[in-house]
């Protein structure tokens, strides 16, 4: 983090500590037979992540004067499903990872029931928070963000992009297939990030054209930056397993682009994406900044 600007390191740090309070708060542990369940959860909520989402949504919410609390729970509840889709992603039947955040993968530290049902009560409490009156007291605006969530989640968004990522274990999936692989498994839940900060700010579907292309550019980069990291970054700090789809024979934008060219690729997208927010001004600055942070970061 030491070449990240202050002001988005020192971000990143509130909204870390604020997701984390959140969760903290959320998954309480009850004195009764949920008891594992619970502690499951918090296992992969709290601690770790660069929680990039909810920080999205924050910085997004800000260009419009939204309550900082209510970006702060649309946030929680787009990281639930997050963690939700990192706990099942390491599963036996998906990728069978024993390693996340630098700690062991929920099915290794507890088991394979109890990380299945973690996930699944985190999907279901992303879309409790949001419909809860105290996300925004109008119920337009919180059933606008559960519909999107639901969206970006779903099998024309995240799942969808997961189906896709399994299929391409079996098939050969040239530049198109993995630029829409990733824009969904990846790519979808990042524009909800920033949807949801303009939903909040009450801005009409029509005038967020800007912020969309900004997310879609950004989702993109943020994928390919993490391919390169996967390629040539360090276990440790990732804390994760490395070169898995490789392993695997998956094709991704490093396989078919080469090193250089997916590089030069990653810049172009934050190009583009900074150049969606021209019609903004320093409010904007922290956007900006996220943009670049998608090229600089080292886990």
């Amino acid at each position: 983090m030491a070449d990240t600007p202050t002001t988005l390191a020192t971000a990143l740090g509130d909204v870390a500590a604020d997701i984390d309070s959140r969760f903290d708060t959320l998954l309480e542990v009850p004195d009764d037979p949920r008891a594992d369940l619970y502690r499951a959860m918090r296992h992969a909520a709290i601690g770790g992540g660069k929680r990039l989402r909810p920080l999205l949504t924050q910085a997004t919410a800000r260009l419009f004067g939204v309550d900082r609390d209510c970006a702060g729970r649309a946030g929680l509840a787009i990281e639930c499903i997050h963690v939700y889709s990192l706990i099942h992603d390491d599963l036996p039947a998906m990728d069978n990872d024993d390693m996340r955040r630098g700690k062991p993968t929920v099915h290794r530290q507890f088991d394979e029931a109890t990380a299945i049902l973690a996930g699944d009560c985190l999907h279901a409490l992303a879309f409790e928070v949001l419909a809860d009156p105290a996300t925004h007291a109008d119920p337009f605006v919180r059933a606008e963000l559960v519909l999107d969530l639901a969206r970006a989640a779903g099998p024309a968004g995240m799942a969808g992009g997961q189906m896709m990522d399994i299929e391409a274990e079996r098939s050969s999936f040239d530049l198109p297939a993995v630029t829409r692989l990733q824009a969904l498994k990846t790519g979808a839940l990042i524009a909800s990030a920033v949807e949801a900060g303009a939903i909040l700010g009450r801005v009409p579907v029509e005038g967020r054209t800007g912020l969309r292309g900004y997310a879609r550019d950004v989702g993109l980069a943020f994928q390919i930056a993490d391919d390169l990291l996967d390629h040539e970054g360090d276990e440790a700090k990732m804390g994760k397993r490395l070169h898995k789809d490789a392993d695997a024979g998956k094709e991704t934008f490093l396989s078919l682009l080469g090193v250089d060219r997916a590089r030069e690729q990653a810049r172009m997208l934050v190009a583009q994406a900074l150049a969606h927010l021209n019609s903004y001004g320093p409010e904007a600055d922290l956007l900006r900044e996220i943009a670049r942070f998608t090229l600089e970061r080292d886990r």
